[in-house]
């Protein structure tokens, strides 16, 4: 970590600051793999997260002398658990990752399947992918660290992925999948249906065409992008909305009064597969006047909706905010709620300047009955 950080750690008036510049081991560079060794150090140059994900790039130390550069991978399985234990089996000490490595230059990109190892140190499965295993003329390698390496070390060599590791900030993306290994361990026999974790199936959603809720539209990855780009630099005005017809209305009540082929809202999907962390989406929302974005219950995520521009009523689930529901200021009503039928909300008034906070379990929609566009800021994360 660069040691002009020290002062946000030791000073007190700064220590609110530990909540944004935030000392991780990762920076420390404390468990990675050569460290079995005081003679190997790490200079974590870059680090990026993804749920259940993280990739770092950097350099490996010798005695002092800078040995190569790294990309490392940790994965923490927790969808992949789940599925394997559908299938009546248990996710033992090994896994496999298919990672393609993208890089600045397009003639330099290259993919690779590779074994990734339980590590109780970190709880998570890891592999360190170093641009050359060869220690410099005149030296050799720790035992210890020697131990590690190989074709399906812990510390491996990939051929194919040497042209990007010579210049590790080249790396602008990386891209993976993560499946059961073939074989049962300890009792060796073959699977025969390896389970992957692709994240869920993952789709995100661009402006191919105009037509509202076209197919067109969402667009299949099947597979976790991990970006590298620092900065993004975007204007919502010019980004081309996706158009949604009926979006979360309840399709199965033809009597419900907000199914019309005119109620029709706008997303302008500003960040998605950009954002690390629980981070999904984050959107901009245009509901023309007379229009509505169905009320629906989120399960296993969280939604923040910030109103900037008109006015509406929303809906919020009845009791999901104690003081807007004990007050008595704000209507109760059944409505239709997406799949779910008609349950109790509150409606409570929006302007510029007001929040929708909107937790695992809840129920949120909105509704313009206004003469001009509501719109608002979305964002939208996993929280298991």
């Amino acid at each position: 970590m660069d040691p002009r950080f020290n002062k946000i750690f030791t000073d007190p008036e700064n220590q609110i600051f530990q909540i944004v510049f935030f000392p991780d081991r990762i920076y420390h560079a404390q468990y990675l793999n050569a460290t079995v060794s005081p003679r190997y150090r790490y200079n974590v140059t870059e680090v990026r997260n993804k749920l259940d994900i993280a990739i770092l790039k950097g350099e490996v130390y010798l005695d002092g002398s800078l040995l190569t550069t790294f990309i490392r991978m940790e994965y923490r399985a927790s969808r992949l658990i789940e599925l394997v234990r559908e299938k009546g089996r248990w996710l033992q000490d090994t896994v496999i990752a298919y990672l393609k490595i993208q890089t600045a230059d397009a003639g330099r990109d290259a993919d690779a399947q590779l074994k990734l190892h339980y590590c109780p140190w970190i709880r998570a499965f890891q592999v360190e992918i170093w641009g050359t295993l060869e220690p410099p003329e005149g030296m050799s390698h720790d035992i210890k660290a020697l131990s590690l390496m190989g074709a399906s070390g812990e510390i491996t060599r990939v051929r194919n992925f040497s042209h990007g590791l010579v210049d590790i900030y080249s790396i602008r993306q990386v891209i993976t999948a993560i499946r059961e290994n073939d074989i049962d361990e300890p009792l060796g026999y073959a699977i025969a249906d390896p389970q992957w974790d692709n994240n869920n199936g993952r789709t995100i959603q661009q402006p191919n065409t105009q037509d509202p809720s076209a197919d067109a539209n969402t667009v299949k990855l099947l597979n976790y992008e991990v970006d590298f780009r620092r900065g993004w630099y975007l204007n919502a005005r010019e980004t081309a909305p996706v158009r949604y017809r009926n979006g979360m209305v309840d399709y199965t009540d033809p009597s419900n009064p907000d199914r019309s082929d005119g109620n029709i809202i706008e997303m302008r999907w500003m960040l998605q597969q950009e954002l690390g962390g629980t981070l999904v989406y984050f959107h901009e929302v245009t509901i023309p006047p007379g229009c509505i974005e169905g009320t629906h219950r989120h399960i296993g995520s969280e939604e923040l909706y910030y109103i900037f521009e008109g006015e509406g009523i929303a809906h919020m689930g009845e009791g999901d905010d104690p003081a807007v529901s004990s007050t008595g200021t704000y209507p109760q009503k059944n409505v239709d709620v997406y799949g779910l039928g008609k349950l109790p909300i509150r409606e409570v008034p929006v302007k510029p300047g007001m929040i929708i906070y909107t937790k695992s379990g809840g129920i949120h929609g909105i509704r313009n009955p206004g003469t001009v566009p509501l719109r608002f800021v979305a964002f939208g994360y996993h929280t298991v």
